[in-house]
């Protein structure tokens, strides 16, 4: 409690029991607990000129009682009208980027800010709380897009590094090749191997040191036998169609 007798500070009391002279004296009551400011959306035009809105929270408490009532008219509105002004103040001097990415340093930076005004007033601001930006419609497109752009970006690079990467294998693996020849051929047989592993498939391989010739010979030569063997069975059937329906005809003669 801040008491005046007859107009003059005449100090602070309490907690406890005090004595006061009626009429003389004036009590003024003020709470010393933490009290918060829920700062109103403000419109902020940050550096990069991108219009935000921006709200946060201000923690404070009073400290010096008789400075709190002597040094200022009210101390909660001031403090309340200091917290909006510093707020679109300090954002105004940074980027969208920062507003969004930095929270932690802003809030310091408006708590220091916010504390060194409010220290004469006997105010000790505790904390800062950036709570909600705002951004326009068009903004967010912007950054969505960026963001995909960014991450196609990523994409690329990580496939052209797979494709560098095999490319390079590859080449050490035609050079051990060419050194040897014989591993070129376990690597051959491994191949028909897996391709074995299919039922349905028939796999034609040449005896000796053939060439590519060969085998592209060979399996002409294996699908022209597969599709003349078709078209024989097909008109093997058509046949037995043919005498099944004369025989038919003939019975019911």
């Amino acid at each position: 409690m801040v008491i005046f007798r007859l107009g003059r500070f005449s100090g602070v009391k309490g907690p406890g029991i005090f004595f006061i002279i009626p009429i003389i004296d004036r009590v003024m009551l003020l709470d010393l607990r933490v009290f918060t400011i829920d700062v109103a959306k403000q419109v902020v035009i940050t550096k990069d000129n991108v219009s935000v809105e921006v709200d946060a929270v201000i923690y404070y408490r009073v400290m010096d009682p008789s400075r709190a009532i002597i040094q200022v008219e009210n101390y909660k509105v001031a403090t309340s009208l200091l917290a909006q002004t510093t707020l679109r103040d300090v954002l105004g001097q940074i980027e969208l980027d920062d507003l969004l990415s930095k929270r932690d340093e802003l809030n310091k930076k408006l708590q220091d800010i916010l504390d060194r005004h409010t220290d004469p007033w006997g105010i000790k601001v505790t904390a800062v709380t950036l709570r909600d930006v705002s951004l326009p419609e068009s903004m967010r497109r912007a950054i969505a897009k960026q963001a995909e752009s960014e991450r196609e970006k990523r994409s690329r690079i990580i496939l052209a590094d797979g494709e560098f990467l095999a490319s390079k294998t590859m080449t050490d693996a035609a050079r051990l090749y060419a050194e040897v020849p014989a591993a070129l051929k376990l690597r051959e047989l491994q191949t028909l191997v897996d391709i074995a592993r299919e039922k349905t498939l028939i796999v034609v391989t040449p005896s000796g040191d053939a060439g590519a010739g060969a085998m592209v010979g060979l399996t002409a030569a294996l699908n022209r036998e597969l599709s003349e063997r078709e078209t024989s069975r097909k008109d093997e059937a058509k046949k037995d169609a043919l005498r099944e329906a004369q025989s038919e005809a003939g019975t019911r003669r």
